[in-house]
């Protein structure tokens, strides 16, 4: 919607700028500067107005989902039949809609309503909320979310953020929310038309790190007060709620802000990658917020917020990964050089066989990593063990994929060179997840 404001706008100052009244009334450099300046650093427009978020009852004490039943103090690679339907309609839903929407999605540097509203079918946002909240989640399953992140970035990295960023704000609410909040906020993700979501935690500078923010919360009576810029927030400009982490006189927190609060912009600045996640820059400009809009109680631990979004960046990687490796493995095993196919050359061969390696490698630090924050254990350690690794071999994985093609790797005919642009991404993204 936004960058339709902008095209609108744009389009009206062309055609004023094509009229004589400017010469008449001495105007034309100044209008001229304006599209310039337009034109070059893109409009700040309002993020879309929230719906009415209400609280009619909500009870004494926040529903929180147990672990499974299935789960053990051992680390279980075993999928249960389950989570094995999931992952059924999942992986048939990446490879019938999000792959073949993949290059129009990349283009149009957003998701489209008709994929959003079949993802939804999928009943995805369901699982993030708890029955007794009108959900279907009975357990928290960290690892089943881990599954279908993995599943859908194997059709499409760019429109999986789009698809999972409102699912991974359920997640939080639900982990985390007071009993107002998921009362008012998170009952709307089981409804018929889910609100659109996001988690901004990423920053504009060098170097971030997530527990240095430099976006501040100022407390101001019964209110915070916002000041900040974030970077690369999926969905920024059509999210109605946001999950915004700032730093407080007591340490980084994360604050629930409405599409559309006064001081709430979203900017216009095109990624390199992951395009079809609809990523702007986000600015916060005294934006006031009720103090009760600071998620979750003494029980929020900011850390592990931070992690479980870390390995929903990793679990994204691995799939789409995942969709490098088989198509290299088929195109090399088709493409004939001299006489026989090239994968019949050691060299082709090798590489191909580590980056099957280095994949593995990646799934199971991160596997073990997700299935220890099921379990209730620490899992600070094997995150960061997992993050090192996977934005270094995704990487590398994404480079290797267009080496193999050759010429063709450096085309747009061939969906690598966007799975090598979007793994990229893994080594600066933070936020827009949560397992």
């Amino acid at each position: 919607m936004a960058k339709d404001a902008v095209g609108y706008a744009l389009t009206a100052l062309n055609r004023l700028a094509s009229s004589e009244v400017l010469d008449k009334m001495g105007m034309r450099k100044t209008v001229e500067r304006l599209a310039y300046t337009l034109t070059r650093s893109g409009f700040q427009v309002l993020t879309t107005t929230a719906r009415a978020f209400k609280s009619s009852n909500p009870g004494s004490k926040p529903t929180r989902l147990t672990a499974p039943g299935h789960t053990r103090d051992m680390f279980d690679l075993g999928v249960t039949d389950e989570q094995q339907m999931i992952r059924d309609s999942v992986q048939a839903f990446a490879r019938e809609v999000l792959l073949a929407q993949g290059e129009s999605a990349d283009d149009a540097q957003r998701t489209s309503d008709d994929v959003l509203a079949q993802a939804q079918e999928l009943g995805l946002n369901f699982f993030a909320v708890p029955e007794a909240l009108g959900g279907a989640a009975s357990e928290r399953s960290t690892v089943t979310s881990m599954l279908v992140a993995e599943d859908l970035a194997n059709g499409d990295m760019g429109q999986a953020v789009a698809i999972l960023a409102p699912m991974s704000v359920a997640n939080a609410l639900t982990q985390w929310g007071t009993a107002q909040q998921q009362d008012k906020y998170l009952t709307t993700f089981a409804e018929e038309n889910p609100p659109k979501a996001t988690i901004a935690v990423c920053e504009p500078r060098p170097l971030f790190d997530p527990m240095a923010l430099q976006t501040t919360a100022r407390k101001d009576g019964n209110h915070y007060v916002l000041n900040g810029e974030k970077s690369l927030v999926p969905l920024a400009a059509e999210a109605e709620i946001f999950l915004v982490a700032a730093q407080t006189d007591n340490g980084p927190a994360v604050f629930i802000i409405e599409g559309g609060t006064e001081g709430l912009t979203a900017g216009d600045d095109p990624s390199m990658g992951i395009r079809a996640s609809a990523q702007r820059p986000l600015k916060l400009d005294n934006v006031r917020i009720p103090a009760e809009n600071r998620l979750g109680n003494d029980d929020f631990d900011y850390r592990a917020f931070v992690d479980l979004g870390t390995l929903g960046w990793c679990a994204l990687a691995i799939g789409t990964c995942q969709a490098v490796l088989d198509y290299v493995v088929s195109y090399c095993n088709e493409r004939v050089a001299f006489g026989e196919p090239i994968s019949h050359r050691q060299a082709v061969a090798f590489m191909i066989a580590d980056m099957a390696i280095e994949l593995d490698s990646m799934r199971m630090l991160t596997y073990r990593a997700v299935c220890r924050a099921e379990q209730n254990k620490s899992f600070q350690r094997e995150a960061h063990l997992a993050r090192t690794l996977v934005k270094e071999k995704a990487m590398k994985i994404g480079t290797d994929g267009v080496q193999l093609l050759g010429g063709h790797g450096f085309t747009k005919e061939y969906p690598v060179e966007r799975w090598y642009r979007d793994l990229r991404a893994i080594g600066v993204a933070f936020g827009g997840l949560h397992l």
